[in-house]
Order: C-alpha cells, then structure tokens, then sequence
C-alpha cells in the first residue's frame, strides 16, 4: 500500500482509535484490495453453523417460502425431548442430518426430512446448551462436532457420534489452563454459547461467573485437530500490555469477568474476528478495578489468525449495571454518504446500536461522551462520562419515572409504585447504584438486547433486534453478612441452614422464586441429585457457584428443598425412558473424565459472590455488595418487548412493532403488550424472500413482513420455546425447525414451569410447505 493510501486511511481513523489499529489496518487494507466485499461471507444457504454462519446473520437466501405462501406452513415432523431439562439449541443441519441436544443431554443425530434417530451420544451433562459447532476437512471425510462440557473442549465424530481421542489429551483440552490463574481457582470458564470456527481454528469466549476473583475472560483460539492453544488475548490487559493503565496496578492478577459470553461473529475474508464483552466483576461495585477497565463492554476486532488487536470501542466505561454487550455483532454493508462501506452494528442491554466501519473501527455517525450522574458509594469511582450515539436512535427505553408505571395494576399498587420510584436515586440512564437508596435503572440488567436477538438482511444493511424493557430496582450497596463458616459447613449442617445462607435471600422463604429467579418448588421434575450437584458447584445463568459446599452438604441441601417441612413425602414415579425411535446409542458419556469436575481446593473459597481472597500484596478495598433487582419486570407500563428494524443505511428506525402479547391482558382485550421474554433466550431467522420468524416467550413462533413488521402466520407450540431457530433445505424442500423443548409460562414472569409429566409435549418442531 502507498503511504498516500495509508495516510487517507488513518484520516478516517480518530486519534482514539489510531493507536490501536495502526498496524493491523495495513494487513487489512491490503485483503480489502483483492476482495470486493458487498455481502457478508456465507452464500446463506445452509444450517451448518451455529446462527446460520460465521457472521451471526441468521439470514437465509432459501427462496421457497414467501411472503405469499407463508400462511400454509404445516408441521412435517416432530422430534420429542422425552426428558424435564429445558433446551436452548439452534439445531445444525449438514446434507441431510440434523443435529441436536435431547434425551437427557445427549447430542443425536436425525433424519432432517423425516425426524429419525441415525445415532446417539448419550449422558453428556455440562454441554453447553445454546448450540455446538460443525467442521469437517476440505476433502470432507473428517468431519467433527465441537464442544465445551464442564471445563474442557471434547470433539465427537459427526458420522458416527463417538468421541475423538486424538484430540488434547485422551480427548480432553482444559479450559481453565494458561489463564495466568491457578487453575484449581477457576471455578466457571465454559460458556453456553458455542465458538466460531476459523479455517482449523476454533475460536472461544468463556462465562466466567459474577463473582469477586472470578477468572478472567480471556479470549482463545485453539487448533481443532490437536487441541493446542494457537493463541490467547488478554481482556484484562497484563504489564506491558495497551490497556494495562486503564486499570488498578496488578489487577490482571485478581479482576475476573470481561469476557465474551454471547455471540462471536466473524469476517472470513479479511479474517477478522468481533467479539462483544461484559463487565467485569464485580457486576455492581467497583472499588477494586477503579478505571475504564479496558477490555470489558466492548466490541473488540481481533485478527482471526493470530488473536492480536486490530481496533476496539468502549461501549460502557467503569460498568457498575451489569450492562454486558453480548448479542452478536452484525456484519453488513452500509450505503452512507455517497460511500458503499462494510460496517459492523452492535446492539447492547443500555439500549443503543452502535455501528463502525468494519475494518477501521470509525463510528458511521459520531458517538459522544455525555456527563452522567456520579456514584456517593464510598471507595467507588463512577466513570464521569459515558458514550452516547448520536444516531440510530435507540431500540429500548433507556430511563423510568413514576408516569411510566404500570396502568393495569390495582389502584393501591399504581400508588405505592409512584411513590417508591419518586423516591428512589433515579437521575436517568447511568445512575450508578447508591449507598443511600434503591436505584431504578432502565432497561435494566435483562433489558435490551442480549444474546441470539440480533439478526440481518447483509447486503441491504438492514438490522433487526429483539428487545425488552426490564427494570432493576437496584437495592443499597452494603457490606453482606457471611455466615460464621465464610461459605463452608460441617457436614453435619442442615439442608435448611445452607438454604437460608445461601439461596433464601433469591428464591426466598418458600422457595418459590420471583422474576427471573426460578422456583425450587419440586427441584427433583428439573434436576435429579448429580445435575443438582453440578450446578451448585459450577453455578447457572445468574446463580453464582457454591463450590464451598461439600457432597455431604449438597445432598443435606437437595433434601431439603425436597421435603422443607420433614413431612412424609411420595416419591415422585420416575419418568420412563425415552423411547427408542431407531437411532443406535453408540456412546455414553463423552471423552473419559470429561464428565468429572475437577476437585477444588475448598479452602481457598466462600460462597457465592464473596470468591476468593486477594492475592498477596494486592492492596484492595472492603468488598460490598448489592443485588440485582429484577424481582419487578412488570412494573413499567406496556410494551414489554419489541421487535425493531433499523435501515443503517439512514441510520433510522423502519418500524418497531410490540413482540408477542401477555395473556392475562389479551384475556382482557387489552393487546399490543408484547410479553416479558426472559432475556437472552429469543431468536430468529431472517430471509431473502422479507420474512422474520421469531420464537416468542408466549409459546408462538410467528412470521413478520420483513417491510413492515405485520404478522403473516404464527402457529401455537407445544411447549415453551427459547433459543435460536434454523431453515435448511434437503430433497428439494425448505424446512424451519425450531426448538419448543422448555417450561410454558402459565401467567406472568420468568419462573413458572410445567409440572412433572408434563414433558412430553417439549420436542423440536420443523415446519414446511406441504408437498
């Protein structure tokens, strides 16, 4: 490249973003020249990945069904769970097999045209959830399905669904080694979302935990027929590192989080890789990791080959509201200012969409740092300013008052609302929570867009998100009582003292939960005693990990919430097997020991958030503590949740149409509500022919004019849907498959779930045109 061309390159650079991209831009300059990128990099045709394909778009170019015929979509065939766990996957779909999680946490392989077992793995819990991922060799004889159990990378032969022990150690790779950790420390790495594969590399975030002395985030890539780690990106900078001062001195050694948990999208052309991060933890107080704390709630650009940094932006500086930016970057091109460029649009839980040129990082429209109110918690440093885009307008609600409460509550509730939110600390978006009183923030910390709720029309430069309004009601920061053990019991303990040190003060005194906190209620239709023990030792979702507690202590635990009151209880009738439907079981279990939690030394934890002690010579404040107030989502007035579309091509809203309706006002005639969607477990699929389908939390999936946002056909499900849809074609037909395998809210909130025997309804469903 001429020093012209690369000095008009660095003009369109702010002074910012320079530093960083200096180097890198050169390589992707020069890839740019051989490629003209108009779309993204997939032809869209297939399922085989994860989202669609290596840039998250969940867009389809299969043209059979439109906007015309979309009404006479039928269900061709169904294939039952037959088990209580709930399922988040987004089938995978390669010449004519389907792959999915059923039957106990087992990975099986299906018939796409007709539902037919072809092979089972069995006995596979720890897997992650929301999907894994597909890779074979250019000659397409070795073909592998990848993904994380526990803490380890384990690979499972596609065609015969045996696991691959050449690969790491007996088939094993460790995620919790070269994090500059003691990995015996490392609680939770694993991440529910699957990698990105990039040539024979696969590509991985990690979920860390909330927790004080949680692991850090630390993005790597690690080759897929040896399991070696080709390279590693620290997103807590280390000595030496850019970044390293936006932070306390050493707190590489101690600052865990900022880690890509949702969805990584990648550019295969340029060989670029985004990743959206987190926070860092502690999600709400701040004191030990004073500073911007590069590289937590950002949108970070890496080269996909050799991890290093290419550009980056900041979304949220010094995070104290757990507002992560998780859901996939969406890879598009843009037609602005008489330019056509390849752009990336990144939509967060604040409720913005932030969008920048691909390859040099520069915002499309400004992005201004506004002042924002200041934290009075003392030893906190709330960040003085924050980002804000000056276009597209935002996709949620970003602030609530005592006129935005609720209508439809009773009067004596609308009044006794009004009056809590005119009180509270609420000075609009960014008020940091208080020591002094309970802080409102909107949209909330399972507010806005999370993960599988971005999609896109590539080549039109069209983005659409799902999104919804959830307030926290944030109560005062404060010291926590511990209980006398520091999280440890004798194993003499009572299931009932564990409980209330540990659980009552989130799922409260009758175990019945609240929000998005689930009921414990009949613990044993959801998890027998080994899936309990897992999660209580790793945690789930937003529950920390209590690796404190012994076995013995476990199982005094699981006892309890089975029989709170010691009253002589029937055993519950165990459920019958699932049937065999003609797939062989060819294994069980995964790669040997992946199915083992390694030990931990307990003397080195506490319970819950409290992790472990600091290192030595670590100068380090009090830890405090808060919660994170989601127990009220249906507080604030209607709409609950929205689909929108942006055409950032004008950087302008298209329309915005409410996602789903609640039932008890649509009993009521009252519509237009959307519905609380549980956060970041929605998704969708786009098509070329201006379709959207999307999987609603009400229990629908529903088809909207891509134009528009009307509804074209919905059909009612047979169980609870979460996850991430996917359209395949085989033998000439399209196919939508969708997975409704979870609870059916009955009623309002997050919490409710079928009760036992009634499974057998949960399965995927793949609807087609008829023949």
């Amino acid at each position: 490249m001429s020093l012209q061309n690369l000095k008009k390159l660095k003009g369109r650079c702010s002074a910012a973003f320079w530093p960083t991209v200096r180097a890198s831009v050169m390589f992707s300059a020069l890839v740019a020249m051989s490629f003209h990128v108009s779309v993204a990099q997939s032809d869209h045709k297939t399922w085989s990945q994860y989202g669609g394909g290596p840039d998250s778009s969940k867009y389809t170019t299969l043209n059979q069904i439109t906007k015309e015929n979309v009404g006479n979509l039928t269900v061709a065939w169904t294939y039952p769970t037959r088990d209580h766990s709930t399922y988040l996957f987004n089938p995978l779909v390669v010449e004519g097999t389907m792959y999915v999680l059923a039957r106990g946490n087992s990975l099986v392989a299906l018939n796409a045209e007709t539902g037919k077992e072809i092979w089972v793995h069995e006995n596979l819990p720890g897997i992650t959830t929301r999907g894994i991922t597909f890779w074979q060799s250019k000659d397409h004889k070795d073909r592998r399905l990848i993904f994380t159990i526990n803490h380890f990378i384990e690979e499972i032969d596609a065609r015969t669904g045996k696991s691959i022990l050449n690969f790491g150690s007996n088939g094993l790779v460790d995620l919790r080694v070269g994090l500059g950790r003691d990995p015996d420390t490392v609680v939770r790495i694993k991440s529910e979302t699957p990698g990105r594969l990039f040539e024979n590399l696969i590509i991985l975030g990690s979920a860390t935990g909330e927790g004080y002395m949680s692991p850090p985030g630390d993005l790597r890539a690690y080759n897929v027929l040896t399991g070696k780690m080709e390279w590693i990106f620290h997103t807590v900078p280390h000595p030496g590192e850019f970044g390293y001062d936006t932070w306390p001195k050493d707190a590489w050694k101690y600052a865990g989080g900022t880690n890509t948990w949702g969805e990584i999208s990648i550019d295969e052309k340029r060989g670029i890789a985004y990743f959206p991060t987190g926070s860092s933890t502690y999600d709400m107080y701040g004191a030990d990791r004073i500073g911007k704390d590069l590289f937590a709630d950002s949108i970070l650009a890496l080269n996909a080959r050799t991890g290093k940094l290419m550009w980056h932006f900041q979304f949220i500086h010094h995070d104290l509201w757990d507002y992560d930016s998780t859901s996939a970057p969406q890879l598009i091109t843009i037609h602005h200012d008489g330019k056509t460029i390849d752009a990336v649009a990144e939509a967060g839980k604040v409720g913005f969409l932030y969008v920048f040129d691909r390859v040099t990082g520069k915002p499309i429209w400004p992005i201004e740092e506004r002042p924002v109110p200041k934290s009075d918690v003392p030893g906190e440093q709330s960040w003085p300013t924050q980002p804000f885009p000056t276009a597209p307008p935002p996709f949620a609600r970003q602030g609530m008052t005592a006129a935005d409460v609720n209508p439809y509550m009773t009067p004596a509730e609308i009044a006794s609302w009004k009056k809590k939110i005119a009180n509270d600390n609420n000075q609009g978006l960014y008020t940091p929570p208080s020591q002094y009183k309970e802080t409102v923030a909107l949209p909330g910390a399972r507010g806005g867009s999370n993960w599988g709720t971005t999609a896109a029309d590539p080549a039109k430069g069209l983005v659409y998100v799902l999104t919804q309004d959830w307030p926290s009601f944030v109560p005062l920061v404060a010291e926590r009582r511990l209980p006398s053990s520091n999280g440890r019991f004798g194993e003499s303990a009572t299931g009932k003292t564990i409980y209330q040190s540990n659980c009552q003060a989130c799922h409260g005194a009758t175990r019945q939960g609240a929000g998005e906190v689930p009921s414990l209620v009949d613990i044993d239709a959801r998890f027998n005693l080994d899936e309990f023990k897992q999660v209580v030792a790793v945690g789930k979702g937003d529950m920390p990990a209590f690796p404190s507690l012994t076995g013995a202590n476990q199982e005094a635990l699981y006892a309890y919430l089975l029989n709170p009151e010691g009253k002589t209880r029937p055993s519950r009738v165990p459920e019958p097997p699932p049937p065999n439907l003609g797939g062989p079981v060819v294994a069980s279990g995964g790669a040997p020991g992946g199915l083992v939690l390694p030990t931990l030394d307990l003397k080195k934890y506490g319970g819950g958030f409290a992790g472990a002690p600091y290192p030595d010579g670590v100068d380090a404040p009090k830890r405090l503590y808060s919660d994170y107030g989601l127990d009220y989502p249906y507080v604030i007035a209607p709409p609950w949740s929205y689909i929108v579309a942006y055409d950032l091509n004008t950087g302008t809203i298209k329309w915005k149409v409410p996602l789903g309706e609640d039932p008890e006002l649509a009993a009521k005639g009252i519509t237009g509500t959307g519905f609380i969607q549980g956060g970041e477990r929605r998704g969708m699929v786009v098509t070329s022919t201006g379709l959207i389908f999307v999987n609603g939390r009400d229990g629908k999936i529903r088809a909207y004019d891509a134009n528009n946002g009307k509804v074209l056909w919905s059909a009612a499900l047979p169980a609870g849907t979460e996850g991430i849809p996917s359209m395949y074609e085989v033998g000439g037909r399209e196919y939508l498959a969708v997975p409704a395998a979870s609870a059916q809210p009955s009623g309002r909130g997050d919490a409710t779930y079928q009760p036992a025997g009634s499974t057998a309804n949960r399965a995927y469903v793949v609807f087609a045109l008829p023949k």
